[in-house]
């Protein structure tokens, strides 16, 4: 058949594609345009082999072989097909699995079938050898493709480029076209200034009482929880044994009756989050929360918007922690029936409610930011999931109180 077939390794493309721009093989140094990219193979393979495209196979690696999001988008363009190897980690480092071995086989099953008659390889992996003169053995032209190194050496196995009937080398202006150097400054939000009235409660003496409760519940804990205790923003930490670290409730006690002047200082607020929104105890007694009612992204979006929303997330949403976090804060601000909930909301700056954050962290979920770090996602990631949120919210704001005439000028 008069038609070419590309078989491309991803991990060799993009991890020379970041040595050349980026200085590391780290694919987190760089940011992919995966349309422009995919559209710049086909063009250079019908143009190299003059015959018209039937397929590009993207092989790649994994973490238990689930598609990640880049994955996800790749498999709905057209003439895409996705082949995932697993991604483990031996030695501190992440390696593929079956990737050499699926790109294999594949290339021998398309040329015993003589389902084309030109086959572009873009790999730099010598296990691919015995293929590559399979191919040539049923009668199809070979094309080997290198991404350019940056020293300027190859960056392929000798054999494998011997063995090749036709090479080309990827440089830099093409990859650029689709590639980039990733800017790290600005991704992840500062540590947060702390709160003065925060601060003074935190170091007031605690009443005997309520010492003693937290002794109590300090002893009690290891029972309950050997090694970890939850924390207010999904993740874990260890709670050390004997330390009395006080609760909610015993912070309330400062300012319940009979307690002592000097221990609750005039501008110290009592505020925490919880499952029910934020709690304000001015002396002891509850109060209605102000932003209990937030409603969830969830309980604003129709069935129509979800899968609007999914199909989003396959084909445009990158899954940079950063970009995540605005992209959930833009479709909640967008649907909020009352924006100014979105004042209520910029006041608790740095905090998120405590409803909004679980489900902004689920969200991220769904991009893979768990896969790598053992079903948690880092702290350098949330920190940048919550500072695009807050990207988002701080935008808006800002807009809505702007003058007319500069809301007319942007």
């Amino acid at each position: 058949m008069d038609r070419c077939i590309v078989l491309v390794d991803a991990g060799y493309l993009l991890g020379a594609a970041a040595s050349l721009l980026a200085g590391e093989p780290s694919r987190s140094r760089i940011t992919v345009d995966h349309t422009a990219l995919i559209q710049g193979l086909r063009e250079r393979a019908e143009s190299d082999t003059e015959r018209p495209l039937l397929r590009i196979y993207w092989f790649d690696g994994a973490p238990d072989r689930v598609p990640q999001p880049e994955h996800r988008r790749l498999r709905v363009m057209p003439r895409v097909t996705v082949r995932l190897g697993a991604l483990t980690r031996s030695d501190g480092r992440w390696a593929q699995k079956g990737v050499d071995a699926a790109m294999h086989a594949e290339l021998t099953e398309l040329a015993r079938n003589r389902a084309c008659s030109d086959i572009v390889l873009v790999t730099g992996d010598g296990d691919l050898l015995p293929g590559m003169m399979a191919a040539k053995e049923h009668g199809v032209a070979v094309h080997l493709w290198a991404v350019q190194a940056a020293d300027g050496d190859y960056n392929q196995s000798e054999d494998l480029v011997a063995e090749a009937d036709e090479r080309r080398v990827l440089d830099r202006n093409w990859i650029t076209k689709a590639v980039r150097p990733k800017e790290l400054t600005g991704s992840c939000a500062p540590p947060p200034v702390p709160r003065p009235e925060i601060a003074a409660i935190l170091s007031a003496p605690l009443p005997e009482s309520a010492l003693a409760a937290a002794a109590q519940r300090a002893e009690e804990a290891p029972a309950r929880h050997p090694e970890t205790s939850a924390n207010g923003d999904g993740g874990e930490h260890r709670m050390p044994a004997g330390k009395g670290v006080p609760t909610p409730k015993d912070l309330a006690a400062l300012r319940g009756p009979g307690t002592q002047p000097a221990q609750h200082p005039a501008n110290a607020t009592l505020r925490w989050s919880s499952d029910k929104g934020w709690v304000e105890r001015p002396g002891g007694a509850p109060e209605g929360p102000e932003i209990a009612a937030l409603p969830t992204l969830a309980q604003l979006t129709t069935a129509e918007q979800r899968w609007a929303d999914r199909e989003e997330d396959i084909t445009t949403v990158g899954g940079d922690p950063y970009e995540v976090g605005q992209v959930f804060a833009r479709r909640w601000m967008a649907r909020l029936p009352e924006q100014h909930n979105l004042q209520k909301l910029s006041t608790m700056y740095p905090r998120i409610p405590h409803r909004v954050d679980g489900e902004l962290l689920r969200y991220a979920a769904r991009f893979g930011l768990l896969a790598h770090k053992d079903d948690q996602i880092d702290e350098h990631d949330r920190y940048a999931i919550r500072a695009g949120f807050w990207r988002e919210i701080d935008v808006r704001t800002a807009a809505e109180h702007a003058p007319a005439g500069d809301r007319a000028g942007d």
